[in-house]
């Protein structure tokens, strides 16, 4: 199991902090682009935004997805009766959060040139963390929650709107508050979903994996 997760990992690492050289380098931290996006969100700021941005930014405060991850982790133990759900909830989340603290150590890219609307270092930009968390959560409950729903499509569409709907929530409250470029948030969407996919492959098993199928929810032994 442990090179399904550590090897992918490694290379996701990589591909980050090359991305991350390269926007530092080459492109000196600065699209011309993002910097429009990022200041026509600051020109269009109201109090109503501030305060809806403010929320949909906690969704992946990092104490939040930590108890968040904390309760859903003992609450599947409990109702699964084994921990396969569990642990491949909390790789999810913590895989994403070693990759972005390697790259935010390394890559060291400034906040957009806006005013900032959350306190956070100034050389935290890439990746966006918090739009990693939250795929790393999100969309990990919704992995857990549609394979033991598979039978009910309604349910599973729910639990997808859902997990779906809160990262890409966070990644637009992190770019209105100037907190990140849009490239950012954008790596951190693809980071947060590699980590799950690579989770779900290792430890739930997945129809991706070599002559695998989907497990039904009763074979998910411990």
């Amino acid at each position: 199991m442990a090179r399904f997760i550590l090897l992918p990992l490694a290379l996701l690492a990589a591909v980050t902090l090359g991305l991350g050289w390269l926007i530092m380098k080459p492109l000196h931290a600065e699209v011309s682009g993002e910097v429009a996006l990022n200041e026509a969100f600051e020109q269009d700021r109201t109090p109503l935004l501030n305060d809806l941005t403010h929320y949909g930014s906690m969704l992946s405060d990092t104490p939040v997805i930590i108890v968040l991850t904390a309760i859903a982790a003992i609450a599947f133990r409990l109702v699964f009766k084994r921990w396969r759900e569990s642990v491949f909830l909390v790789v999810a989340v913590w895989s994403q959060n070693l990759v972005f603290l390697l790259a935010t150590y390394f890559v060291e890219r400034p906040r957009p040139g806006v005013h900032h609307l959350d306190p956070a270092p100034p050389t935290s930009s890439f990746p966006s963390g918090h739009t990693s968390a939250a795929v790393g959560f999100y969309v990990g409950m919704a992995v857990v929650l549609a394979l033991h729903t598979h039978r009910h499509t309604a349910l599973r569409v729910l639990w997808w709107v859902l997990g779906l709907a809160a990262p890409l929530i966070v990644a637009v409250s992190r770019l209105y508050r100037g907190m990140h470029h849009l490239s950012d948030v954008s790596w951190g969407l693809v980071l947060g979903f590699v980590c799950v996919a690579v989770a779900a492959y290792a430890i739930l098993g997945t129809p991706w994996r070599p002559g695998g199928r989907r497990p039904e929810p009763s074979a998910l032994t411990g």
